[in-house]
């Protein structure tokens, strides 16, 4: 008989013990959270809470075993902690399961568009932020009405920059493509002190989104507009992108808002 291959947990002692990460994966509230984390981002306990439809002291408690077992690592920025899959090997894992497993029902419907609501598009102060924030600061990035940087969080070489609050290593500015944007638009910048264009580093996308004077003078005319209305799915952050909104983001900023959705 040939030699035996080893793997990730067959050590010198015998066979792996799958039990142990079978049973930390398969309480539901736990299998939520680590699906959620599957995309490579790193994601505070509340929202990893509202993915899981549990309340944040239960997900305390669940993320806690998750990272005593081994499948998530947390890594603390200011005050903040983010919790991650803990290493290639982990996500190599989900994603074999996820593949054999059959969908999984929302147990709780509630819970489950709420999650997913804060995550497409919500209020950050007072502009906008999650998937419709950082795709709308990329369409400025790309078409040249905000220049200075490329919108990426990147951890390992920020040096004030932190998640989930206002960032601090890069200066955007709004071109002269810009102001004819807003003008086309007609968005109305307020004079005064506020920084005109400032930006935050997403809590949910790690990327980011614009902030300042110009970000929410833009939530201020979308609102106007009706692309965008408030209290999305009950959460009173939840941006709803409006039918009149969907047409404006594509003809606009070349958004697919359904395609973010998805």
């Amino acid at each position: 008989m040939g030699e035996r291959r080893g793997g990730p947990g067959l050590g010198a002692g015998g066979d792996a013990d799958f039990t142990t990460p079978a049973e930390l994966i398969g309480n539901p509230a736990r299998s939520a959270m680590l699906l959620a984390l599957l995309d490579g981002r790193a994601l505070p306990m509340s929202m990893l809470a509202s993915e899981a439809g549990v309340a944040p002291s239960t997900a305390s408690a669940h993320l806690s075993r998750l990272v005593s077992g081994g499948l998530l690592r947390v890594r603390g920025q200011g005050r903040h902690r983010y919790y991650e899959l803990a290493s290639a090997e982990v996500v190599a894992a989900l994603e074999a399961l996820a593949r054999l497993a059959p969908p999984r029902p929302v147990r709780s419907l509630r819970a489950g568009t709420r999650a997913h609501a804060l995550r497409l598009a919500r209020t950050c102060y007072d502009h906008v932020a999650g998937h419709l924030g950082v795709a709308l600061m990329q369409a400025l990035l790309e078409a040249g009405a905000v220049v200075g940087g490329d919108g990426r969080h990147d951890p390992r070489v920020a040096r004030l920059d932190r998640l989930s609050a206002p960032g601090r290593d890069l200066d955007y500015r709004l071109t002269d493509a810009g102001w004819e944007l807003f003008s086309r638009l007609g968005v109305v910048v307020p004079s005064g002190r506020r920084r005109l264009t400032a930006y935050c580093v997403d809590w949910t996308e790690q990327r980011h989104h614009l902030a300042g004077a110009a970000g929410s003078a833009l939530l201020t005319r979308f609102e106007e507009l009706d692309w965008v209305r408030r209290g999305a799915k009950g959460a009173p952050r939840a941006l709803g992108v409006t039918d009149a909104g969907r047409l404006g983001f594509a003809e606009h900023f070349a958004i697919d808002t359904e395609a973010l959705a998805a």
